[in-house]
This record gives C-alpha cells, structure tokens and sequence, in this order.
C-alpha cells in the first residue's frame, strides 16, 4: 500500500473521532448563531439566489431540477 493512502486512511480515521466537549462549553454551541437557517433574511436571500439559478422554488425541502421535470 501507498503511504500516502495509509496517511489518509489514519487522517480519515482521527477526524471521524467524537469531540471531548466539556460542559462549559455547550453554551457556545445552543446558542442561536450555531443554529442551521438562524437568520431569516440570509436565507430568504439564499432561497431567491437558488431559485434564480436553478429555476426552482423550494431547493433546500425537496428535489427538483431547473428543466421542470421533479
């Protein structure tokens, strides 16, 4: 085997490990900003951007694709 692919494979590995998240710091992660969709106007914006480009509505809740066929 390739070392490089044994490096990527114990790289793979390690990152795939469950962080040690202290008690203390569970406040930084419930806050709001931390949260998917936590501001509405950037994801109204995001949602008109997508709809523009791909000629969808609703991309992030289901499939469809910019030729009109879902």
């Amino acid at each position: 085997m390739p070392t490089y692919l044994i490096f990527l494979i114990i790289v793979t590995i390690a990152g795939c490990s469950s962080p040690d998240i202290k008690p203390w710091e569970r406040g930084n992660l419930a806050k709001d900003a931390m949260r998917f969709g936590s501001d509405p106007l950037i994801d109204a914006t995001e949602d008109h951007i997508y709809f523009s480009k791909e000629g969808t509505s609703g991309g992030r809740s289901f499939a469809g694709g910019g030729c009109g066929c879902n």
